[in-house]
């Protein structure tokens, strides 16, 4: 499975017991040429450069609360085009310590249902996304052959569903779901869940109780040896990532997709292009100007932040305990702003704007991906009937 490290404060994604332990042993950095250091992350290397870490490969799908990405709307001397120089985005640690389903989650689909990879369009000419249901259905299809796959090594590995928590969403830009709002606040509920479903994980339970050995055995089986080949890929903001051509993972993919470097390269490219989407919505000037008629509803509501950020980041220090109360009705006071100004519509028009640009852009990484995804729907309809 990939990993995926950045600097931050907290972890949030759900992933399997070995990555947890490969973060801490494999995290030794090196300095390298120009000024470079390298890091390996769980059988996969990580490029850190300017105190920038890179993903190695796809980022999980696993979604976290609204916190993530936390963007600060610093904008001074931010370019039109989404380039940084001056606007920070603050995002949380994703693979280290993170949460897993403590029971076994798999999504079964009835036979009597058309397989979803019995698609008409299952060329390079489709022009489509895949459903929440197809995605489901490709992440436990990859979760159930790794399983497989290291049951023939001698472990167990307990399958992690793809959203482990419904309520779990992603708010990029601004919270613009009053109903949400009122219940979950800026999250903080969830945060919690995450760590109840982190503290009773089967997986990290079961790889703690391994000898330091045997942990190491699971490691090289899960995300290959270190004397394996290695695939590199060149990102869209021109950073060098790898991982490793070997282990359960990369065998799993590679029965799933087909070819391993192929995938490897599409998901790695694409799954880059939504950082840098997000960067150019905010370095927007029509952006700019929303978070301007935003901060003045919400100034008029009695809550003084210049923008979304800052709001939310008033409730995300744990020494610093806010009445609940209170976040839930500043997280609402922000979502009502946020339709009243304009700013949900701005930044949703604004990042459609941007997508369809970069996916036009790497059209050839976006349509590989897809034409694999779509041909993998039937493989995957089988494992999962027959696992």
């Amino acid at each position: 499975m990939s990993t995926h490290v950045v600097e931050g404060d907290q972890p949030c994604f759900h992933v399997r017991w070995p990555e947890i332990i490969a973060t801490v042993r494999w995290a030794d950095l090196s300095s390298s040429q120009d000024g470079k250091e390298s890091s390996h992350v769980g059988g996969e290397n990580i490029l850190r450069v300017d105190r920038s870490i890179i993903p190695v490969a796809k980022s999980l799908r696993n979604r976290p609360s609204i916190q993530k990405p936390e963007v600060r709307y610093d904008l001074k001397n931010v370019t039109p085009n989404g380039e940084e120089s001056g606007m920070r985005f603050h995002r949380r640690a994703v693979a280290v310590l993170a949460a897993v389903a403590a029971v076994l989650a798999v999504v079964f689909y009835p036979l009597d249902e058309p397989a979803p990879g019995r698609l008409e369009a299952a060329s390079a000419n489709t022009v489509r996304s895949l459903t929440e249901r197809e995605k489901d259905l490709l992440h436990d299809a990859e979760e159930l052959l790794t399983r497989s796959c290291m049951a023939a090594r001698g472990f167990k590995v307990w399958v992690v569903p793809r959203n482990p928590l419904a309520e779990d969403r992603d708010f990029p830009f601004v919270v613009d779901d009053v109903l949400w709002a009122s219940r979950h606040g800026y999250g903080r509920d969830i945060q919690a869940q995450r760590e109840r479903l982190r503290t009773s994980d089967p997986n990290r339970r079961y790889f703690a109780d391994l000898s330091p050995t045997e942990q190491r055995r699971a490691l090289d089986a899960l995300h290959g040896r270190q004397s394996a080949k290695r695939l590199q890929v060149s990102t869209p903001n021109g950073m060098t990532v790898g991982r490793i051509d070997d282990g359960c993972v990369a065998q799993a993919q590679e029965e799933l997709y087909g070819d391993l470097g192929v995938w490897f390269r599409v998901t790695t490219v694409t799954d880059a292009l939504v950082e840098i989407r997000q960067r150019q919505v905010v370095a927007d000037t029509e952006f700019t100007k929303s978070i301007k008629t935003w901060s003045t509803c919400m100034n008029a509501e009695g809550f003084h932040y210049a923008d979304p950020h800052e709001a939310r980041a008033s409730f995300a220090d744990p020494d610093n305990a806010v009445p609940w109360e209170r976040e839930v009705r500043t997280a609402v006071a922000e979502a009502r702003c946020a339709t009243s100004s304009g700013l949900s519509g701005t930044a949703r028009r604004l990042n459609q704007r941007y997508d369809d640009h970069l996916r036009r852009s790497y059209s050839d990484e976006v349509s590989t991906r897809l034409r694999l995804e779509i041909a993998a729907l039937e493989r995957a309809h089988s494992i999962v009937q027959t696992t």
